[in-house]
C-alpha cells in the first residue's frame, strides 16, 4: 500500500482537514508503557507532521497510535516504518513497536532502537476533542490530515 501514495491521489485532490477519531480507550484510561490504534474513516488520511526515510512531512498515513512512554508522556504516532513504510505493530509487553516486513523496533517514544531503520516513527499533530460547549470528549480525539476524494 506505501507505493499507492506516490501515485494516488492525483494532485488537486486532497484537502486538508481536522479528522475526529474515536478512540477504543479514553487517554485518561491509557496506563504508562500502553497505548491504542486507530484508523483513518474512508476517505480520509493522516498528516505527517515530520520524519525521514520512507516519511516525510505532509506525506499520508491510514491509521496511527496514541501512546503512553514509560514517564507517562503521550505521543501519536503514524502506524508507517521509516524504513519502507511497512505498519508497525505494538507490542506493549516488549513496551515497543516492532515491524514485521524488516524487523526495525523503536521505543514508546518513537525513537529507533533496532534497524534497519535510520529514523524515529513520524508524528501526527492531533488535539483532545472538545464538544459545542468545551468539554473534553474523553475518547475521542481530533488528528490533522487530509479529505482524499475516492480512496476507502
Amino acid at each position: 500500500m506505501p507505493i499507492l501514495v506516490y501515485i494516488y491521489p492525483p494532485g488537486g485532490n486532497t484537502k486538508r482537514q481536522d479528522v475526529p477519531i474515536k478512540l477504543d480507550k479514553p487517554l485518561s484510561e491509557l496506563e504508562n508503557g500502553n497505548g491504542v490504534k486507530f484508523t483513518a474513516p474512508s476517505e480520509t488520511g493522516f498528516r505527517m507532521t515530520n520524519g525521514g526515510g520512507d516519511n516525510a512531512e505532509g506525506k499520508i498515513a491510514f491509521a496511527g497510535y496514541a501512546v503512553k512512554d514509560e514517564a507517562g508522556k503521550l505521543n501519536v504516532f503514524a502506524i508507517n516504518c521509516s524504513h519502507l513504510g511497512c505498519s508497525v505493530n505494538l507490542v506493549s509487553d516488549k513496551q515497543r513497536f516492532e515491524c514485521p516486513c524488516h524487523g526495525s523496533m523503536f521505543n514508546l517514544a518513537g525513537q529507533v532502537i533496532h534497524g534497519p531503520a535510520a529514523w524515529p516513527l513520524s508524528n501526527l499533530g492531533w488535539k483532545q476533542a472538545v464538544d459545542s460547549s468545551g468539554k473534553v470528549i474523553p475518547d475521542q480525539i481530533v488528528v490533522e490530515g487530509y479529505q482524499l476524494k475516492g480512496i476507502g
